[in-house]
């Protein structure tokens, strides 16, 4: 058996047990690498190297659970779950049911626009979604039909629309790779090559929303909430302060390229307005770190793991199993394809990183087979994407949570993983191989 095989399916097996995912990956990175040959000392060696690659992300998520907890603190939570309660109050049945779309509805525009047109990635949600847990559990809305919506939102665009991250994941990192091959990509819409495969993420979406969690789910509602929700006063400077530290942040990032500088200064702004006393400010930071703390260390734990399967070799050895198996059959080559995708995607955690490694024996094997370019364009893409969604280690998953979680009630494997897994992963496999027969 392949190490990465091996080491992917322990990890999950034991994420599922409810095995905390971070013992999770490093048991899987340690039996991967003995099992690829690497040794106790060299599987170390590389775990500890790969540690760096999630350290920036991790400090990111710590910075902006800091801005969460201020944002909190100015009362914006409260007058956002005020608004909201006073319109369901207001209306019956069927408004309620009116302002739960709408609450969907939202969350998928701004997890959309986190991608393409405001590209900030998962910055959005831990500020977005914890204001709105109080209203959701009032509402009974299913935690696991929002983390399917955020993570079709955080996925579909890049893979889809070739501007913002997209313009990175299908033009420098799809194309590229594809055109290395020594495809001629020249006229090509890349669009037309993943639009059956987007189809197949908006499938599973619908399916989510008006089957698998269309009915209502209790949640328990936090003590001191449960009758007043206007429990942190606000006022019009602490809402006008808040909306100035969350522009402040947007424009860094954006300016300076780093969730870690957007944080710090949204933060900054709460301080200097008085929203946040200078005194409290320790306090709050600490609070706010120790919130995103779980989210930090998975991300760093998936670095680690991610850099011992590429040290074993076992990707590239995988790769090559499946042609020997894959022969002269076009529909085994494109379901062989997609699978490997979604095994190293599972363990790698970033589609973006896998491309580049299945891209290199794909390419060719696929000019082999007689696929067309657009055919190939979609099987790396499609490959790529697989198993960003469904991945315990993948932002695409953490970033729900991270906001879903605040509260204690929203499971990461159970409530965010295998809800996307089932209603993205299956659809994609499906749906990538009918456009590489079909393309």
């Amino acid at each position: 058996m392949n190490a990465v095989v091996i080491a992917v399916a322990l990890m999950l097996v034991l994420s599922l047990l409810r095995v905390h995912v971070v013992v999770s990956l490093i048991i899987g990175a340690v039996a991967g690498g003995l099992l690829g040959g690497l040794g106790m000392e060299s599987t170390l060696a590389a775990f500890h190297k790969g540690l760096g690659g999630g350290a920036t992300v991790a400090l990111s998520y710590a910075l902006l659970g800091a801005f969460a907890v201020a944002i909190s603190k100015s009362g914006v939570a409260h007058a956002l779950a005020g608004k909201i309660l006073a319109m369901i109050g207001r209306q019956d049945g069927k408004g309620t049911e009116v302002v739960k779309w709408l609450l969907i509805l939202v969350l998928l525009i701004a997890a959309m626009s986190s991608q393409n047109i405001l590209p900030i990635h998962i910055a959005f949600i831990p500020l977005l979604v914890p204001p709105l847990l109080y209203v959701m559990s009032r509402m009974q809305l299913d935690r696991r039909l929002v983390a399917c919506v955020l993570t079709f939102g955080l996925i579909t665009p890049y893979m889809f629309l070739p501007v913002g991250f997209g313009g990175i994941f299908l033009k420098e990192v799809l194309l590229a790779n594809v055109a290395k091959g020594g495809v001629d990509i020249t006229g090509l819409s890349v669009m037309q090559a993943m639009m059956i495969p987007a189809a197949g993420m908006l499938f599973g979406l619908l399916v989510a929303i008006f089957f698998s969690y269309r009915k209502k789910r209790v949640y328990q509602l936090p003590a001191d909430n449960a009758n007043d929700t206007s429990v942190s006063t606000y006022n019009p400077k602490s809402l006008i302060a808040a909306g100035a530290a969350v522009i402040a942040a947007f424009v860094v990032q954006l300016w300076l390229n780093s969730m870690i500088m957007g944080a710090l200064v949204g933060f900054v702004v709460f301080s200097i307005s008085g929203v946040v006393r200078w005194k409290e400010s320790d306090d709050l930071f600490t609070e706010g770190m120790k919130m995103m703390a779980m989210i930090g260390f998975i991300m760093i734990a998936a670095s680690g793991f991610a850099e011992v399967m590429r040290e074993t070799g076992q990707i590239q050895s995988l790769v090559d199993s499946s042609v020997s198996i894959i022969g002269d059959s076009k529909a085994t080559g494109a379901i062989l394809m997609l699978l490997v995708g979604l095994l190293v995607t599972m363990g790698i955690g970033s589609s973006f990183s896998t491309v580049p490694i299945i891209a290199a024996i794909f390419v060719p094997l696929a000019i082999q087979l007689g696929f067309s370019p657009l055919a190939i364009i979609s099987l790396v893409g499609t490959a790529g994407a697989l198993g960003d969604a469904g991945s315990p280690a993948s932002d695409s998953t953490l970033g729900p949570t991270s906001g879903l979680n605040m509260d204690g009630q929203h499971s990461h494997i159970w409530d965010s993983v295998v809800p996307t897994f089932i209603h993205y992963n299956l659809p994609l496999l499906a749906f990538g191989w009918a456009a590489a027969m079909l393309l």
